[in-house]
Order: C-alpha cells, then sequence, then structure tokens
C-alpha cells in the first residue's frame, strides 16, 4: 500500500492512501454482514446473507462506499503509524477517487502545534495583595468558636435570624393533610434555609403560642407527595444561642491552645498563611495568563473547534444534571447565544495556548518523572481518601488513570519552572515573599482546627436537631 504525505499549511498535512481492490473485496463482506443486520432477507438471519445478495439489494456502488468506510480506518492507521504522524483532532476525508487497481482516499490531518521557542520570561513580575490580618478576622474565628460550643437558653421575646424555635408543623393540600408531611418538636434555626422554602420568613418575629401559615413546596424526598403544599406551623418556644464566655480555663477546656493568647496567636498565623496561599493562587493564575495572552502563534481552526465542542458537550452534560438546558443558562447568565460563542472561543484558544507553553517547556527543560513522583504523588491521595497506597495504586492501574497524573506532575513541573521566573510584587513594586513555614500550597495542611471550624453552628451541643 503505497501512502504519500505533504504540508498542507502549518499543522495541516494530507496523507493520501491507497486501498488495493483484494483489501476492498475483503472489507465488502464485513460491510455486507453489518447491512444485513438490520435488513429482513427472506431465508437468512440477520448479518448472515451472502455479499453477492446484499450487493444486490443496496446497490454495487452503495456496498463499495460502505466497503471503502470499512476499509479506510485501518488504511490510514496504519500510514500515521508508518510517518510517525499523531493526529490532534478526528482526521477529515477530502476525496475519494479511483485508480488502478482500487482506490485512493486523502486525508486532512491537524497536527498539535509546537512553539519553536519559548518565550522570554525574564524582567515578568505580577501584582499581587496579601493583606494583613486585622483584630476583627480573629474575633470573628473566635466567636466562630464560641457558636460551635454555645449552649441554647429560652427567651421571651420574637424570634429573629440565628434564634431557634421549638415548633410543630403540618402541610395541607386542597384542605387534606398531606401524607409524611407531618413534624412535632422540631428545633429549627431561624435563616438557615435548611427545611422547606418559606419558612424562613413566616418565623421571622415569631413568639411561642404563635400559628404561622404559609404556601411552601415539597421536595422530591416526599416522593409521590412533593409539590405545592400549604404549611401551618405552631411556635412553642424560642431559644436564643448563649455564648461561652472566652478566658484561658475555656479555650484550655476545648482546644489544644492553654490560654487565649496562644489561641488567638495560633488563629493569626492560619489566617495569614491562608492569605498567603490566597495571593500564591492570584499568581499562578494572573502569571500564567500574562504569559499565554502574549504568545503569538496561528491555532489550528481544526483544533480550536474540537476544544469548543468538548467544553460544550461538557457544559450541556452539567446542565443537565442540574436540570438546564442551554437557552436557560443563556438566559440566566445574561448572554446571547453569539456572546456565548465567542466567549467560548476565547477560552478554548487560551487552553490551547496553555497546553502548546506547557509542552515546549517540558521539551526544553526536558522534563521527567520517575517512580518515585508517582509514589508521593498516590501517598497524598492515599491520605486525602483515607485510603492504602497499594489499593489507590491498584484502583489508578485498573482504570488507567497513572498516565493522566503522570501527566498532571510533569504539567505541574512546567508551570513552576515558568513561575520561578516571574516575580511577585506589590501595588508599590517592592518583592513579595509567598513561601510558607512548611511551604505546603494544600489549603487543608495550613490551618488549625479552629479556623478549620464547621461554621454552621446550626447544631449546638446539648441540643438535638431533629
Amino acid at each position: 500500500m503505497q501512502t504519500v504525505v505533504t504540508d498542507a499549511g502549518p499543522y495541516e498535512r494530507l496523507v493520501t492512501v491507497q486501498i488495493s481492490e483484494t483489501d476492498l473485496t475483503s472489507a465488502k463482506s464485513a460491510a455486507a454482514s453489518k447491512l444485513s443486520q438490520s435488513m429482513k432477507i427472506k431465508g437468512f438471519r440477520p448479518g448472515k446473507a451472502p455479499v453477492a445478495i446484499v450487493e444486490k439489494m443496496v446497490g454495487a456502488e452503495a456496498l463499495r462506499s460502505e466497503a471503502i468506510d470499512e476499509a479506510l480506518p485501518g488504511a490510514l492507521t496504519e500510514a500515521l503509524r508508518e510517518h510517525e504522524i499523531v493526529p490532534a483532532t478526528t482526521p477529515r476525508l477530502e476525496e475519494v477517487r479511483d485508480i488502478e487497481g482500487g482506490v485512493e482516499a486523502e486525508v486532512r490531518v491537524t497536527l498539535w502545534p509546537e512553539l519553536d521557542d519559548l518565550p522570554d520570561l525574564s524582567g515578568r513580575s505580577v501584582a499581587v495583595d496579601i493583606e494583613p490580618v486585622g483584630a476583627e478576622q480573629i474575633d470573628g474565628q473566635v466567636d466562630r468558636l464560641r457558636t460551635q460550643y454555645a449552649e441554647l437558653e429560652d427567651v421571651q421575646r420574637p424570634g429573629d435570624s440565628g434564634d431557634f424555635v421549638l415548633i410543630n408543623l403540618s402541610a395541607t393540600r386542597n384542605g387534606q393533610p398531606v401524607e409524611d408531611a407531618t413534624a412535632n418538636d422540631l428545633l429549627y434555626e431561624i435563616g438557615s434555609a435548611s427545611f422547606l422554602p418559606g419558612l424562613d420568613e413566616v418565623l421571622g418575629g415569631a413568639s411561642a403560642g404563635d400559628i404561622r401559615e404559609t404556601a411552601t413546596t415539597l421536595p422530591e424526598g416526599f416522593g409521590d407527595h412533593a409539590g405545592p403544599a400549604d404549611l401551618k406551623v405552631l411556635v412553642k418556644g424560642v431559644k436564643a444561642r448563649k455564648l461561652p464566655e472566652v478566658d484561658d480555663e475555656w479555650v484550655s477546656s476545648v482546644t489544644e491552645f492553654e490560654t487565649e493568647a496562644e489561641l488567638r496567636e495560633a488563629i493569626e498565623d492560619d489566617l495569614g498563611q491562608l492569605a498567603v496561599l490566597g495571593a500564591r493562587r492570584q499568581f499562578r493564575e494572573q502569571a500564567m495568563r500574562q504569559v499565554v495572552e502574549d504568545l503569538e502563534v496561528e491555532l489550528p481552526e481544526a483544533i480550536v473547534e474540537a476544544e469548543m465542542e468538548a467544553r460544550v458537550h461538557n457544559l450541556a452534560h452539567q446542565l443537565e444534571q442540574q436540570g438546564i438546558d442551554m437557552s436557560n443558562y443563556l438566559q440566566l447568565t445574561g448572554q446571547d447565544e453569539q456572546e456565548f460563542i465567542d466567549g467560548l472561543r476565547v477560552g478554548a484558544a487560551h487552553a490551547l495556548k496553555t497546553r502548546m507553553l506547557v509542552d515546549g517547556v517540558i521539551r526544553d527543560e526536558e522534563l521527567e518523572i520517575g517512580e518515585g513522583d508517582l509514589d508521593d504523588a498516590m501517598s497524598v491521595i492515599a491520605r486525602g481518601a483515607n485510603l492504602e497506597v497499594d489499593e489507590v495504586r491498584r484502583r489508578m492501574e485498573e482504570s488507567g488513570e497513572v498516565v493522566s497524573l503522570a501527566s498532571d506532575i510533569l504539567r505541574d513541573r512546567a508551570i513552576d519552572v515558568i513561575l520561578d521566573k516571574v516575580v511577585a510584587i506589590d501595588t508599590d513594586g517592592n518583592h513579595v515573599d509567598l513561601t510558607l513555614p512548611d511551604d505546603n500550597e494544600d489549603d487543608g495542611g495550613t490551618s488549625s482546627d479552629v479556623t478549620a471550624a464547621d461554621e454552621s453552628g446550626s447544631n449546638p451541643e446539648g441540643e438535638e436537631e431533629e
């Protein structure tokens, strides 16, 4: 089989492959079998009719066309392997023509673009902002801790947001009680929006003994009873949080610290590290955006369109899971169709340029990873998933994710090479230090239990929420 490869523009190749009549004859048998799967041919089971009978029914030209479609993928794959061509998108058939002894197919192949030379990164800087930790932030974290350990006490006043009410409630529809839509002695936090729609609004300002009514919607968890309903609520009591006083004795009883001063110092350190982490993310995003936007490269339209299609597919899948169609999405985001397409194109081009830049750094810096790098990465994954490293490795090998993990490690290293050449500065042009004591970029590894405490505060100790 003869193959000819010719340049067809930047990152484009025309691959001409020949398919012999012998190969077409073999392909006809496979094509006839597939066609007869959906045909009712008297005396033959689906897929078992002879080639001659199928050809008579569909026509010689139609069967020959199907045979070419059957034979071409294998012939093209062999040709691409022979010439070490790796397509970036699905190859596109341009033309098929008859030749002596068979047919000749011309296929356009788009290659991944590469940077001949990396951009000059010297002298680049990115302004980042690290807000100093203030007393109000520290007080806020202390108050979160106090809320977590608050007790509830009865109060003789109308309930307000953040208060708790003890209620009985029942739902009706068309004057008839809704099955399984009744609750007694339910402790509910006003303003938490954690139960039925309309409940927070009707309970605001309610006092013990009040009866409130409102329209609501029972969620899908009510099964066949889900849908619009009328809600009646009896308020049996109002409770407010009683926050503990902050002193050394209380601090030592609920935290790892002995004194209030130690607690506040630890909170200040944690918040400072979180601020640095935020600045790191800001620096990383802005530095990469700056370098990528300065790249002057011509992207093949086929690759841009393929990236756009992939993004639309992923977005549509996410929206479908949320019960939103594309027209509603455009309305919610305030975009018309053209604005959406334009934004999609910009995002696709940026992603492709980023890949080109990263691939160029990996190539020029000769970045590689070893087995130890994979082991370290799997250890991090194992700790996060509370699994043994061997179990993580087994799962990743079975699912083929090891290659993806290796690519992620290489990508991160390439980005680190780029970022090492860009300087972080403040608004006055002074160098900003983005290092941490443990140089740990994992958010979860820098915060103590104090700053990572549950913010909800909706289930105070000593009170059981139903």
